[in-house]
């Protein structure tokens, strides 16, 4: 969507309040020995207490409230019973929502408790080049470019980026034009952001994959060629300067 009244700012901060303030409150809730139904419960009910409705849920019937995926999953893990949390496990939590006609989405990976297992580097590595994107997007800069920053500060790092994974437009729905903000210069993309316009940019940082399979179950997504993955991601506003980190207050910078 496009920012044009001040009454649609204040709606998409909203939104963003519930989607950042959930994945805040889930990253921190997340222990070992809880199952990611358990932690997916958690974050259920704080979106009813802000009245939102989880994104995933209402447009796709996703089996869950938010999407938490572990360890060598990628991306739109089913919340589990079964899938108990450990120590030093590698963790990705997506939070979308709608609110009163206005969507917003967040992603944070993160290593619970002790990095054991040799993850804080890539997630590490994800949450800086999301800065660096998202600071150099200005209206009029092409997707394309910012594709090619994402892909030259992972190779810069050792890491490769998910190729059929991409941010996108969002506001009024989950999905909006532009529909696929890649982590790689795409030469047949012409696109630029437009001020004002409403994009959820995500990073997909790969330790060995290019791209991402969806399992037998229909939704967990794992790599081509194995390995890990860390996401990061906000919602933000286009401007002619900085833009307006819509959910920064989830904290996954900090």
């Amino acid at each position: 969507m496009s920012i044009t009244t001040e009454s649609e700012l204040k709606g998409m901060q909203k939104a963003s309040e519930a989607v950042a303030l959930t994945l805040k409150e889930m990253t921190k809730f997340a222990k070992p020995g809880l199952s990611t139904k358990e932690l997916d419960n958690f974050g259920a009910t704080i979106l009813k207490d802000f009245s939102a409705n989880s994104a995933p849920f209402k447009t796709y019937k996703f089996p869950g409230y938010t999407c938490i995926s572990v360890n060598n999953e990628f991306c739109h893990g089913i919340p589990s019973d079964k899938k108990i949390l450990k120590e030093g496990d590698l963790i990705n939590i997506d939070v979308s929502a709608e609110l009163n006609g206005f969507w917003s989405d967040n992603g944070n990976s993160f290593v619970l408790g002790e990095d054991k297992n040799g993850h804080q580097k890539l997630v590490d590595a994800s949450k800086d080049i999301l800065q660096k994107a998202i600071y150099s997007i200005k209206g009029g800069v092409r997707i394309s470019d910012i594709g090619h920053l994402i892909e030259t500060e992972a190779k810069k790092r050792g890491y490769k980026v998910i190729k059929n994974l991409t941010g996108h437009g969002i506001g009024r729905s989950l999905h909006e034009e532009p529909a696929e903000i890649t982590n790689y210069k795409d030469k047949f993309n012409l696109t630029r952001f437009r001020k004002n316009s409403v994009v959820a940019i995500e990073t997909f940082i790969s330790t060995t994959s290019t791209y991402a399979e969806t399992q037998n179950d229909g939704w967990t997504m794992v790599g081509n060629k194995g390995g890990f993955m860390a996401q990061h991601e906000h919602t933000i506003v286009v401007t002619d300067d900085k833009p307006i980190v819509l959910t920064e207050m989830n904290e996954i910078w900090n």
